[in-house]
């Protein structure tokens, strides 16, 4: 049986893709108050232990050809992965509006006819792009994703080649620490987790795809938080659309990213559509899409979402203790016991422990961030607890 399998290359390109985004950038700003030594550390550090969750996710995945949902059964049970599909909707739906609410932001910057209406006009362009259809948006994604990049690197030369940007480099205050910093650059690649096993599961080479895949979405990831953070600190702005013209990048540059906006919250809304058939399987995908991005529209217009750190650490929380009750699971324990019950009580009750445990831990300014420590203490709870019942038997 020759199935089709994908290439190295073809997974590298469809984590390019999800690398180059307006909400990398803007994540990125957030970094600008520790300078870029101290930002560049936090980045690095952060992206670093985000892409092992992502290619230990990526992995369980790609050796068992399942989709990430299907993973998620093998740690949780069929009635216990639907909460995390149920979560995974909530926060793809969370990106709709943030994406709607930012690109609506850029475009006013341009013509000033209010926020709500470009949130309304984007909304309706990603509802076209639904009834288009993934398959025929291929060319028309990647030109906007090509544009929006090479937008970035001249970006990078405008910020980075600068020589009164020289003089900003050592510049910090104390508004963020560096644990934070760290954690929000964990947040972003942990917020993938949910989705990389979709496309690892049909690799050619799972281990070199996965690797790939983990590897280019990471290097990407970090040169558009350099954007956003070196941005922030040379213009002294936050909102995107001020950065864009006080560097020089007018209605070109906004355009291009409106339109990126476009097509890639499309993505977002398409995934919250087809992961809720998952919940209830009587529901059509494009039809959930929709309502998706009509709830996003709503969200844009009368929910301020300038600081998303809140919601990136809700993310942390949930999917953190997950991929690390898997982790313990598959790679560890190397058992798969959870698919033959409908619910696996025990890890349901490690991962609130794990949540928990998060959000405590965010109240402790650790260097390393949350996440790491969060992972670890689950891991261990969980081994400790099979063994434990083992020797009871």
């Amino acid at each position: 049986m020759n199935e089709k399998r994908t290439s190295v290359f073809s997974n590298g390109l469809i984590w390019f893709g999800a690398g180059v985004s307006l909400a990398e950038i803007l994540t990125g700003t957030y970094f600008a108050p520790l300078g870029i030594g101290k930002a560049m550390a936090a980045i690095l550090l952060g992206h670093l232990i985000g892409g092992f969750m992502m290619f230990a996710a990526g992995m369980i995945g790609a050796k068992e050809r399942k989709s990430a949902m299907e993973t998620v059964k093998m740690s949780f049970g069929e009635k216990g992965s639907l909460l995390f599909a149920v979560l995974n909707v909530l926060q793809l739906v969370g990106w709709t509006a943030i994406m709607i609410y930012d690109g609506a932001l850029a475009a006013d910057g341009v013509l000033h006819i209010g926020n709500w209406v470009w949130a309304l006009v984007i909304g309706v362009l990603i509802i076209v792009w639904i009834f288009i259809g993934l398959t025929n948006l291929g060319r028309l994604n990647t030109v906007a994703m090509t544009a929006l990049f090479i937008l970035s690197l001249v970006l990078f030369k405008e910020i980075f080649f600068n020589s009164d940007f020289v003089m900003l480099i050592t510049a910090s205050d104390d508004t963020m620490t560096f644990g934070a910093a760290v954690e929000l650059a964990v947040a972003m690649p942990l917020s993938w987790l949910p989705l990389i096993s979709d496309y690892t599961r049909e690799a050619e080479k799972p281990f070199a795809a996965t690797l790939a895949s983990v590897l280019v979405y990471s290097l990407v990831s970090i040169f558009m938080y350099m954007i956003g953070m070196g941005a922030a600190i040379f213009t002294g702005e936050y909102d995107i659309a001020q950065i864009m013209l006080k560097t020089g990048f007018g209605v070109v540059g906004l355009l291009i990213i409106v339109f990126s906006t476009v097509t890639t919250t499309f993505l977002d809304a398409y995934s919250a559509g087809i992961s809720s058939e998952s919940v209830f399987s009587k529901i059509n995908g494009k039809y959930a899409a929709i309502v998706v991005t009509v709830i996003g529209m709503i969200g844009a217009i009368i929910y301020p979402m300038d600081n998303i750190t809140d919601f990136l650490y809700l993310i942390g929380s949930v999917f953190a203790p997950m991929i690390a009750i898997q982790i313990a699971d598959f790679f560890i324990l190397k058992r798969k016991d959870s698919l033959e019950v409908s619910l696996d009580v025990m890890n349901g009750v490690i991962w609130v422990i794990g949540f928990i445990l998060y959000r405590i831990l965010m109240n402790v300014d650790i260097p390393l961030g949350n996440t790491l420590p969060d992972m670890v203490i689950t891991i261990v709870i969980c081994i400790l607890a099979r063994k434990c019942i083992k020797t009871e038997k």
